[in-house]
């Protein structure tokens, strides 16, 4: 629910083909850098609780190390909240 109220709809899985073709990357290496077509770019607000994310960076076999407010900037991302809560039974036995 959270993520439908945030991207404006509800988010779906995409196939194989259709991934390479939007973004340019292959499945497994999608990142937020470089992409194939002009694809609007989400953050969700729990990446602020790292200093450095890495996320995959355009192939199966390379990624990056990037705080996640420097990658947002980079790829004008815009900051959601779309995360489920951890239920309380999981968050407790962490």
């Amino acid at each position: 629910r959270k993520a439908k109220a945030a991207l404006g709809g509800k988010p779906r899985m995409l196939g194989q083909e259709e991934v390479e073709a939007l973004t340019g990357h292959p499945v497994g290496g999608v990142c937020p850098f470089g992409l194939a077509t002009p694809l609007k770019v989400y953050c969700d607000i729990s990446l602020k609780a790292f200093d450095i994310v890495v996320p995959a960076a355009g192939s199966t076999h390379s990624a990056l190390r990037i705080a996640p407010e420097r990658m947002a900037e980079l790829t004008r991302a815009e900051w959601v909240d779309t995360c489920q809560e951890a239920a309380p039974e999981a968050a407790a036995a962490e």
